[in-house]
């Protein structure tokens, strides 16, 4: 019996499959946001960073110019280069749902 495997009746199962099946199945708590009230603490904050900026037009031509800047990189054959810009733009353009699935608030 090696000592990187685990022995569960005729079976030999490696111990990083058992410790995959493990990390795999452990259960986190999800956090999420909301857009807090026009009340609360920091409102102005969070209207200008995501409503005004991430939502507006300053995010989505900062999106599209990536988008574009990633499309020009990979057309000219620098694909190591151009997928950050392309995955960049693709998720400034839907930051303000990004920042609400991880509760992160700007």
């Amino acid at each position: 019996m090696n000592s990187e495997t685990v022995t569960i009746g005729k079976f030999q199962i490696p111990q990083i499959a058992i410790a995959f099946v493990a990390v795999t199945l452990y259960a986190v708590a999800a956090n999420a946001i909301t857009a807090p009230a026009s009340t609360a603490f920091a409102y102005d904050v969070y209207d200008v960073g995501v409503n005004q900026v991430l939502k507006g037009p300053i995010g989505f031509i900062g999106g599209v110019g990536a988008i574009v800047f990633g499309a020009v990189t990979a057309i000219r054959g620098a694909i190591l280069q151009a997928l950050p810009a392309l995955l960049g733009g693709g998720v400034l353009l839907k930051a303000d749902t990004i920042v609400t699935t991880l509760g992160v608030c700007v």
